[in-house]
Order: structure tokens, then sequence, then C-alpha cells
């Protein structure tokens, strides 16, 4: 966690203009979340009718679990290798290409199973759709931040993390009675039909990345590229901290998909259904928690907050050990539903807000691949435990389990949330110094935050040149202290004085904006105080927050002194930076 993580608390102004409303206000986020809704839920319908097919034609219940292992051990070896394809490919046409053979496969796999071929060529099918979206939902998350921006993250999160829950409810129920009205080769159709709009909507998306390499000019073979994303998670102590809770979260589940059966059956006396209904519970838990999850992450002391929601996904399964009500049973799942919704989302923003752009996708590869083999590791230990302990005493062991884990591991938790606020202490300085700054008016508190974090400081002594006409645009500069001037050639070839630079004030992004040579000397007249930002980290602050028709207009006009044929060429160049629809805000920008 970074003290990004504790956005907008104490900052009502920014926090109202942070919501759902706000998010879905967005374009392109809306194709995304459209796209989501529609292929999440005819895959869990294809579930249902999946097991029901391999069921029906072999009467096996080895062929079905040899079903479902197949399809979610390629999952599990293909996620780490699809963060690397999610990296290096641009991901909207990635998604969509990754929609398209889904759609394709499922298409086979209707019509296989519509000639009632033997059950492991379905299986193949079913293996090879799990595959060939692999690399889906890190690609997903990865695309997400560039699209709503840093201040929408969370919310953007639990929203997603809502759909997932929404589509484990209705899903399967769509599936089941598309079985009552029909075949299942009916539900694998549909499912290709879902997969086929979702490259529809998902095309239509603006915002587009850059493929990167991030493993020396991509020199590097596919093992040593998952080896980056590896790298990079397990080298920020706080990452692993915080994915940690989410994958022991995930562990938990997987014990779930067993005991709910049992517990279902020996307990309950639902019978084989009230898997179904307790699954649902977790779902509607997680419906419920979901509106308020965007003031949740804007909380200082994320790291405990985590725990707290590890402990109430955990102990409920405990307090099964005494329930024999059906309705009860549902209502503590319905409570871990929630525990868990909060354990994932905060766990996945700190993710994207530590991680750099370059490997959050693989990284994301990483941290998928961590969670499915959680999962299955809790299903292939709850057998033991079962057959060892009994139910009772089971739920008894993990329910207590987890929530000791989460206590012993509050002291590194705490130092964690210490160090976040501390870190946002000290920063505070320049955040007040960047507020002031016109060209960020636009910026989240978030934004400015990492900005902040990111920017050195650096003194120049007087008479020094600070950035060269000419030069590459590499950095963007903030003056905190003393005075500098501003001379240029441009065009004519004639040096001109332009102006003097009093603080707070900032120059250097004309060359990040138009994307070419600095197009002025700035010189310091006094020593000076400056921030030094990466000219990368400035324009994803600008892809955030937007330039306003004031603050473009102001540049225009020092270009047009010196380099007309420049400027009327910078608004295009400014418009390709922005990946999404926003609010014009700010004002004219000072000299640089």
């Amino acid at each position: 966690m970074t003290a990004t993580t504790a956005a907008v608390e104490g900052q009502p102004e920014k926090r109202a203009k942070v919501g759902y409303r706000s998010l879905f206000g967005i374009r392109d986020y809306r194709l995304l979340f459209a796209g989501l809704v529609t292929s999440q839920s005819g895959s869990w319908a294809y579930n249902v009718a999946l097991v029901v097919y391999v069921f029906n034609a072999t009467h096996s219940p080895a062929w079905v679990a040899a079903a479902s292992m197949a399809r979610f051990l390629s999952a599990l070896l293909s996620s780490a290798f699809g963060g690397v394809i999610a990296d290096r490919v641009e991901r909207v046409r990635l998604m969509v290409t990754l929609d398209t053979i889904a759609m394709v496969v499922q298409a086979g796999l209707a019509a296989a199973a519509a000639l009632n071929t033997p059950a492991l060529l379905i299986i193949v099918l079913a293996t090879l759709t799990s595959v060939t979206t692999a690399s889906y939902d890190p690609t997903a998350r990865a695309t997400i931040p560039a699209v709503v921006g840093e201040e929408h993250l969370a919310a953007a999160n639990s929203v997603q993390a809502a759909v997932e829950n929404l589509t484990i409810i209705i899903g399967p129920a769509i599936g089941g009675l598309l079985l009552l009205v029909g075949p299942a080769p009916l539900v694998f159709a549909i499912n290709a039909a879902t997969f086929g709009f979702s490259a529809l909507v998902v095309g239509r998306v603006r915002a587009r990345s850059v493929p990167g390499d991030a493993t020396e000019g991509g020199t590097l073979g596919p093992i040593q590229q998952m080896g980056v994303g590896i790298k990079a998670f397990f080298s920020s102590s706080t990452v692993v901290v915080l994915a940690g809770f989410s994958i022991v979260a995930s562990f938990l589940y997987g014990t779930d998909t067993v005991l709910f059966v049992v517990l279902s059956k020996q307990q309950l006396g639902t019978g084989s259904e009230g898997y179904g209904y307790l699954l649902a519970a977790l779902g509607v838990g997680g419906l419920v928690m979901a509106p308020f999850m965007n003031r949740i992450s804007a909380m200082r002391r994320l790291g405990t907050i985590i725990v707290a929601a590890l402990t109430v996904y955990g102990l409920p399964t405990a307090l099964l050990a005494v329930v024999h009500s059906p309705v009860l049973a549902f209502a503590l799942e319905a409570v871990r539903g929630g525990g868990t919704l909060v354990v994932d989302v905060l766990a996945i923003t700190a993710l994207q807000r530590a991680v750099s752009p370059d490997v959050v996708a693989r990284v994301f590869g990483v941290f998928f691949a961590l969670v499915l083999s959680a999962i299955a590791l809790g299903a292939l230990l709850m057998p033991i435990l079962l057959g060892a302990f009994g139910l009772t005493s089971t739920l008894l062991i993990v329910g207590f389990s987890i929530p000791a884990l989460s206590l012993l591991s509050y002291p590194k938790v705490r130092q964690v949330d210490r160090q976040a606020v501390g870190q946002l202490a000290a920063i505070e300085p320049r955040i007040a110094i960047m507020q002031r700054l016109d060209i960020l008016g636009g910026a989240s508190r978030a934004t400015l935050e990492r900005l902040a974090l990111s920017a050195g400081e650096e003194t120049v002594p007087a008479r020094q040149v600070i950035i060269q006409e000419g030069d590459e645009a590499d950095d963007f500069f903030v003056l905190v202290g003393g005075e500098a001037e501003v001379i240029a050639a441009g065009e004519a070839g004639v040096a001109q004085m332009l102006g003097t630079l009093t603080p707070p004030n900032y120059f250097g992004e004309i060359g990040l904006l138009a994307r070419r040579p600095r197009t002025a000397t700035v010189r310091a007249v006094t020593e000076c105080s400056l921030y030094r930002i990466r000219g990368d980290e400035f324009v994803d602050a600008l892809t955030a927050a937007s330039l306003s028709a004031a603050t473009l207009g102001g540049a225009q006009r020092r270009l047009a002194r010196t380099h007309p044929s420049l400027s009327i060429d910078l608004a295009r160049q400014v418009q390709a930076t922005e990946p999404r629809e926003a609010p014009p805000t700010g004002g004219p920008p000072q000299e640089g």
C-alpha cells in the first residue's frame, strides 16, 4: 500500500466527485462493463450446462471432476503467461481477439454437443476456452486504470467484484432455466453469442495501451518474461502482504467448494440444491457491501481493514458448526460474502496503485495464478480434513485458523499502515504546492499523491541551465523556490526573453505534450528549488485529470511566439493522450 491509498479522506469536495455515477459517466468504462457482465453471465450458465452434459453422457462423477480440473488447471497454468501477453499486445485489441476466439470455440462446443460426441472432446474444447480466456482478466484489470483514472480505481474494482458476485447468482440460474427449455448445446451456443457481444462492445473502447517489454527490449523468452512479473510482485513487501490476504481468502473459498456440499447434505438437510443456495449467499453479501467500497477505500489504514474483513470472512465458518437452520446459514454466508469483497477489492486496488504500469498486467497474471493455486489447495485439502476429523471439527478448524492467521500478521499490517500514513505526511507539502498549479487543477487527490511520491527534489545554482532548447523532453519541473528565466530562439533563430518564473510555477510541459524536443531554454536566475517529475508520470496524471481549453490555449499562445507551426498541432497531440472523457477543468499554465 502506498500513500495513495489514503486518497481522499478529509477531502469531501473530491470525494463527492468520485462516485459510481461519475464512474459510469466514462464512456469507455461503460463499454468494458457491458462486455464483462454479458460474458461472465454466459460463462456461469455454461459451467452448469457443461457439468450436466458430461454427467449425462458418462454417468460418472469422476468424469465431472475431470472436466472441472482440466479447465481449472489449464487456467492456472495459463494465468501467469497470460499477463505477459497482456503487457506485450495492445490490450483492447487483445481482449477483442480473445473474445472472438472464445466465441468460435464455444460455437464448436455447441456443435459437438449437438452431435453427441464423446465427453473427452467436450472437455478438450472446454479446456481450450479456459486457455483462451486466461489472459482476459489480467488484461482487463490492467486496462481499467488507464480508462477510469486513479481516482475511480476503487469504485471500478468494487463494481467489478459486484458483477462477479451478481453473475455467480444470475449465471447458474440462467443456465438452469435454459436447461429446462432446451438442451446443453443451446446454452453453449448462447455463451458463444455472449463472447461475440463482448467483442463488439469492447472493440469500441477508445483508450489504447502502448505494448511494452520491460524485459531488455524483448530479448527475454516467455519464461523469463513471466519471471519479470514474479519479481515485480515479490519486490514489494506491501504488495505481498496485502495481496496475500486475498490469496488466503481464495484458499478459504476453495474449502467452501467442498464444505458447502457436505454441510448442505449432512447438517442443513437441503440436499445437493443447498450448495447453490450457499454459493448464492456469498454473492448477495458482496452485492450489499459493494456500494460502500468507494468510501472504505478512501480510509487511511487499509491494512487494518483488510485484517478485520478476513476475520469476518473466516469466523462464520466456525459458527456453522452449531447451525442447523438453512436460513441462518444463508445469513452467515451473506456476512462472509461482504467480508471477502472488502479483502479482494482493497488488495486489487493496492496492486494497481503500487505496481509500475509497464508490468502491471503480468503482475496480475502472477496474482491470479496464486489465487487459483490457493483455491485448488483449499479444495484438495478439504476431503483430507473431513475424513480425518469429521464435519463439525473441520468447520471449527477452518473457521478459527484463518482469523488466527490474520491476527498473527497484524503487527506487519500495522507497520504497513504506519508507513503509508507517514509517507503521506512527508509528501503533504509537495501536494499543497501542486494543488496551486493550474495545470493540475483537474487532478484528483490520489493523482496528486502519486505525483508527489514520484517527484525528486533538486537545488540548482544561479545561472545554471535547467532545460535547453532542442534537447529531448524528458521531465516536468515544478519551481518551489528562487527565480528562473525563459529564453527561446524558436523558428526565427533569434533568442528572445519570454519571461521570468516565480514560485509556485512549472515548466517543461510543452515538449512532453507535443512529443517533441524542448521549445525553450529555462535558466536559473537565483538558486532554485525544484521538483522533478518523470515525463511519463506527468502525462499519466494529465490523462486522468484532462487539460482545460484555457491551459491548452496558454501553451499555444507561447508556441505562437517562437514556434508558430507547432501551436496548431499541440491540441491534436494532447487529445491523443486522453483515453477517456472528462469535464474541462483548470486554468492557463505558466511558462515552459
